[in-house]
This record gives C-alpha cells, sequence and structure tokens, in this order.
C-alpha cells in the first residue's frame, strides 16, 4: 500500500491533469478506483513509452490496484 501511496503522490504531483486530478482524489480518501484505472490507461496509452519517469509507473499502479 505504500509504493501505490507513493506512485499517487508522483501522478499527483506530475501536472499532468489526466492522472493528476484521479490520483489527488484517491490520496484525498475519494477512492474512485474505476476511474484511476481508466485515467492511468489512458496516460501509459499516451505517454507510455516516452522515457519519462512515469512510464514504467502506470504498469505498477495497474499491478497494484
Amino acid at each position: 500500500m505504500e509504493e501505490l501511496k507513493m506512485i499517487m503522490e508522483k501522478f499527483a504531483g506530475s501536472g499532468w491533469d489526466l492522472i493528476a486530478n484521479p490520483a489527488r482524489e484517491w490520496l484525498d480518501g475519494k477512492e474512485d478506483t474505476k476511474a484511476l484505472i481508466l485515467a492511468i490507461e489512458q496516460a501509459d496509452k499516451e505517454c507510455g513509452s516516452c522515457g519519462c519517469e512515469l512510464d514504467t509507473l502506470y504498469k505498477r499502479a495497474l499491478e497494484l490496484l
């Protein structure tokens, strides 16, 4: 759970609304896991191989959820 929290904090601080907003809501205890998973899947599709530090975190977050 701590690893997932760390990943969500990175997403929340990313500045990319697609994943930042759902991650912030998850961190605030407003767990809409389905919306979060959809956002992470979309982020992975759009940016999952660009070479940034978030690329591997998308897949790991999905595993942990």
